[in-house]
């Protein structure tokens, strides 16, 4: 099993969804199969087939996340270095070509997500950007061609 890097942040928003999923939603599910099987005949109930599939998906879900879970390693303060690029480090990347600058959060795969500029250190910028220090700049392969990236500053997130 691959193991899954997490902030400390990412490893309790983890276990809050399972402990959400495993008791509120699980209560939610099994409501809504009770009430389809008071319809009547449950082999031409589509309520009744949707309550189970989704209490199906349900608990694959829970599944997936404990998983996750057990093989997570979660980045310690102490583990994060200081002074380069990081799981656990905020980045602030200038954009050379356009002029842009971002800030990032470095995270293991598992907790990526774009629209919270939670960076992957997997993902094409991010392996890019891992290991360099402030003021270096780096290219990256980018399915829209090479981009350059200046790292304009580093600090523990």
């Amino acid at each position: 099993m691959k193991e899954v890097i997490l902030t400390a942040e990412g490893h309790n928003k983890l276990k809050e969804e399972i402990e959400y999923l495993s008791t509120v939603k699980r209560r939610e599910v099994a409501e809504r199969i009770k009430q389809a099987r008071e319809f009547g005949d449950i082999t031409e109930n589509s309520e009744y087939d949707d309550a189970k599939n989704e209490q199906a998906m349900l608990e694959h879900r829970i599944a997936t996340l404990e998983d996750r879970l057990v093989s997570a390693r979660v980045v310690t303060k102490k583990e994060i270095p200081t002074g380069v690029v990081a799981v656990g480090t905020k980045v602030r990347l200038r954009d050379v070509a356009a002029g842009e600058t971002i800030e990032y959060h470095i995270v293991g795969s598992a907790e990526a997500n774009p629209a919270e500029h939670k960076l992957s250190n997997e993902s094409p910028v991010g392996k890019a950007i891992m290991g360099h220090k402030k003021g270096e700049t780096v290219e990256v392969s980018a399915p829209r061609g090479s981009l350059k990236f200046k790292i304009m500053d580093i600090k523990a997130a």
